[in-house]
């Protein structure tokens, strides 16, 4: 049996599911009546500018609430419609009045945008409206027409005496959203959605409008000061802290995509996973931090990206797939590259001093992507215990792939000063993050790494020392040694560097009782160390556990009554020395 049929849709069924499910916010109602006022806008300016029609006014749309009435009305003074036009545009399910207006007028120029296409977003006001009504007049010679629609099937339309050009739609406020009967709510919403549309908008007819039509954004960027980039940041962000740097974004062709990105300063470790990227599509704010768009290591930055053809669902806050999502990915990825590149060349003075900040993203990011790590690479350093910068292919060229670092300048500052004792010096690796670069540098080049207090390659093994110090502070994770120390101390803890950082690593994920073993390397060239074998036990009991809880404050692991131990024990010496 074979035949063909077209597939039927009972009307009844599918407007609930337009109404309600279409959206996942209620708020996206304002946005999409906004948004539509804009292109009734734009499609009116587009006539004029072809003299097919008059626009002397200003363009503007206007949100009012009235509480007592409990209704929100959105106006516009675009290019309205006849009474076939609404039968045809808010009559027909999905038929897109901005699509057939486009095919008639292409015109790819970014000042004549057509932001709505899916011919729904009208649908969403009964979200938040019982009721819903349509006033609006044609900039044509046609009679103004008044639509009326309870929120099922059925609607009705009357001659209406309305005589200015345009659209002014009211919506009678259902009883489970007349939250949106106050102003700093919709004012909130339009601030969200509408902050950056062309046209001003105007809630209650306050003298000042909602929105900025001009962001910094679409400006060219040898037009905006650091002063502008700096002020637009706090605006969006509402950080206090000053960005670190910016990357103007401007792209005309495979597609058109224009934006700023902000390095921020990190004041703290967990602020390396709370940046936030606005998307935009036409001035009209999507989502945040959309992956498809921004590959998830930029997530670290913060910024506003806005892309005319970035490809979206009717709901306008989701994406569709295809090919120009990973074009702009990519793109965007590129484009933070080369600016990280030419800064490093160019003004070195300020990638070193940023270095600390943007170090956990760039490291993060070359975990990420190969392709950002292979660019990157050449620009990959670490600040020395010397205090300079070097580069890490420069230290492993010169080091034979043999890395010595630091976490914790003062706490391993014992550590660092025996480093420098011997002629050497030690790459500074201060962030949580640097224990999975450190591990993912080895496995990708073949380097190693090694922190500055890890087990000395020269130790040996004096048993009587070693009786005397295991008897007295020995435990079962605690190994002892001796090794030619070049330091006055008269010993140090030692760790193995794998060990150690696979705690390290079990702590980030909240195995924090994860056991530490030590070492303790007794220093053969201290004079008291030379001297604990003739004690009397009661001196040799002081002095043990003296030199142990030294080095193990010097490794900072010190418990609260362990330390109290160590200062009145430190009183004691003191008064047997006088």
């Amino acid at each position: 049996m074979s035949g063909k049929g077209s597939i039927k849709v009972n009307t009844k069924n599918i407007f609930p599911i337009i109404k309600k499910w279409l959206y996942s916010d209620k708020d996206i109602f304002l946005r999409e009546l906004v948004v539509n006022g804009c292109d009734a806008i734009t499609k009116l300016s587009k006539l004029s500018a072809l003299g097919e029609a008059e626009y002397a006014e200003t363009p503007r749309l206007d949100v009012v609430c009235d509480s007592e009435a409990k209704t929100v009305t959105i106006s516009d003074n675009g290019i309205g419609m006849t009474e076939d036009e609404v039968k045809k545009y808010i009559n027909q399910i999905a038929f897109s009045g901005a699509e057939e207006f486009l095919e008639k007028y292409q015109d790819n120029s970014e000042q004549n945008q057509i932001i709505g296409h899916f011919g729904l977003g009208f649908y969403s006001a009964f979200m938040v409206a019982r009721t819903v009504e349509i006033e609006t007049k044609s900039y044509q010679d046609a009679p103004a027409v008044l639509w009326r629609c309870d929120g099922g099937t059925d609607y009705t339309i009357t001659d209406s005496d309305r005589t200015a050009h345009g659209t002014k739609i009211v919506l009678h406020i259902g009883e489970d959203s007349e939250d949106f009967l106050l102003a700093e709510r919709l004012r909130s919403v339009l601030l969200k959605y509408c902050g950056f549309l062309p046209y001003e908008i105007y809630l209650n007819n306050e003298e000042k409008s909602v929105n900025d039509t001009a962001p910094l954004w679409t400006k060219p960027a040898s037009e905006c000061t650091d002063e502008e980039y700096t002020q637009f940041y706090h605006k969006i962000f509402s950080d206090m802290h000053d960005p670190l740097f910016w990357i103007h974004l401007n792209v005309e062709f495979p597609f058109r995509l224009k934006g700023i990105l902000y390095f921020p300063k990190l004041t703290h470790e967990l602020d390396s996973a709370q940046g936030k990227i606005k998307l935009y599509n036409n001035q009209v704010y999507v989502a945040d931090n959309i992956k498809e768009v921004i590959p998830e290591f930029l997530m670290l930055l913060k910024g506003v990206i806005d892309c005319p053809d970035v490809p979206l669902n009717v709901s306008r806050s989701m994406l569709q797939n295809d090919g120009t999502v990973s074009k702009i990915s990519a793109h965007i990825t590129r484009k933070v590259a080369d600016k990280l590149i030419s800064m490093r060349k160019d003004d070195r003075e300020s990638y070193d001093k940023y270095w600390t900040d943007i170090a956990p993203f760039i490291e993060y990011g070359c975990m990420n992507d190969e392709k950002f790590y292979e660019k990157l690479k050449p620009a990959m350093q670490a600040k020395t215990t010397d205090g300079d910068y070097v580069s890490l292919t420069e230290y492993a060229e010169e080091n034979d792939k043999t890395f010595t670092y630091v976490t914790n300048e003062g706490q391993q500052a014992q550590y660092v000063k025996l480093l420098k004792e011997e002629g050497r010096k030690a790459l500074i690796f201060p962030h949580v993050i640097d224990v999975h670069f450190i591990s993912f540098l080895e496995m990708r080049e073949q380097w190693r790494f090694t922190r500055v207090d890890t087990l000395p390659e020269q130790t040996a093994d004096d048993e009587a020392l070693i009786g005397i110090f295991q008897k007295i502070v020995g435990g079962e994770m605690l190994k002892i040694t001796t090794s030619p120390l070049k330091t006055a101390l008269p010993a140090l803890i030692a760790q193995e560097e794998q060990t150690r950082r696979m705690r390290d690593v079990s702590r980030m994920f909240g195995a924090a009782g994860m056991p530490e073993p030590l070492t303790l390397v007794l220093n053969s060239e201290s004079k008291i160390i030379g001297e604990i074998a003739g004690m009397d036990d009661e001196k040799q009991n002081l002095v043990c556990k003296q030199i142990y809880d030294l080095a193990r404050l010097c490794n900072a692991s010190l418990s609260t009554e362990e330390l109290s131990d160590f200062i009145e024990r430190s009183a004691k010496i003191l008064e047997e020395s006088v």
